[in-house]
């Protein structure tokens, strides 16, 4: 009797079902092995998943030399308890982490020595450089387990220097009255990306002149000016997202003003003496250079047949 009740207990696993004997193997035997199983693969389905939400969801713009400051912004009643900033493009860098309440910066990476996390878990970089634009990324994981993803895009701009701007005075017929100058602004910024041009006239709150006077994307204005815009300036405005540059003139002082009825200006002085004299410098030339020899030829034609003469007289 005692026999019969032990085998029983011997081998309860002959008479269980497939299903019950699968579900008795994974709970008693795979049971750790699918709980490592289990965590690898949200890990795995955390990093998927951040991959395929990266979308730009902020954008920051900074000029070169100086700093920025990527701000976190997470859900509200989200305890951070762990987070990683990277930088994704043009390459992908560790900058910085949060982990058990330490803050680490000293990563190999292009900022190195140039970021700097905040108890906040904003990162601030600087000084900038031309080559630090690029998307960048935070990953946190608040106390509970739940992760939260944020992506900026970083756009550093060189700093825009004062431009210059030149003055050329239109050559005109006499259909234009006297007292009229046509005058071309030519503005000269850097080479530099997304930089644009804008002209002001000083006083006025707009432009004051026909769309079709500017060229060259805004670079080239033309105007005409006259006696009652003597004291009237342009400016020339160049900018780019974060800093911008500007150039004043007067173009009426660049003008050549005509002078009183039966006077003679100086401009008109210059264009008769100056085609003159070069004229009358090259016939000098010419002639020196023509009749130079043949004068010399003569002179000792001269004194030969002065010289003749007295060798003869003996002979006679």
């Amino acid at each position: 009797m005692g026999l019969s009740r032990r085998r029983p207990q011997l081998f309860p696993c002959i008479r269980l079902g497939p299903e019950m004997f699968w579900s008795w193997v994974v709970k008693g035997v795979c049971l750790h092995l699918w709980r490592k199983k289990m965590a690898m693969w949200s890990l795995w389905h955390l990093l998927l998943w951040e991959a395929l939400i990266q979308v730009i969801c902020a954008q920051v713009l900074s000029k070169v030399g100086g700093s920025v400051l990527l701000v976190v912004e997470h859900p509200p009643n989200f305890q951070v308890r762990e987070a990683i900033w990277r930088s994704l493009w043009p390459s992908e860098e560790l900058l910085a982490t949060f982990f058990r309440g330490s803050l680490e910066t000293l990563y190999h990476s292009r900022f190195l020595g140039r970021a700097q996390l905040h108890s906040n878990l904003s990162l601030e970089l600087g000084p900038l450089e031309s080559g630090d634009s690029g998307n960048f990324s935070v990953l946190m994981v608040d106390t509970g387990g739940r992760a939260w993803t944020q992506t900026l895009q970083l756009k550093v701009y060189d700093a825009v220097p004062r431009p210059t701007v030149q003055v050329f005075v239109a050559v005109t017929g006499d259909t234009q009255p006297s007292n009229i100058c046509q005058v071309f602004l030519s503005c000269l910024g850097p080479n530099i990306s997304d930089l644009t041009y804008s002209w002001r006239r000083e006083g006025t709150m707009d432009l004051d002149v026909e769309p079709h006077s500017l060229f060259t994307e805004g670079q080239v204005l033309s105007i005409s000016v006259g006696l009652r815009d003597k004291d009237v300036a342009y400016s020339c405005i160049i900018s780019n997202p974060v800093s911008w540059g500007v150039a004043t003139v007067t173009p009426w002082k660049s003008c050549n003003h005509e002078t009183a009825p039966g006077k003679t200006s100086y401009k008109d002085v210059l264009l008769v003496v100056v085609p003159v004299s070069l004229l009358l410098i090259l016939v000098g030339l010419f002639s020196v250079w023509h009749c130079g020899p043949c004068s010399g030829k003569r002179k000792t034609d001269v004194c030969t047949n002065e010289v003749a003469p007295e060798t003869e007289n003996p002979v006679v």
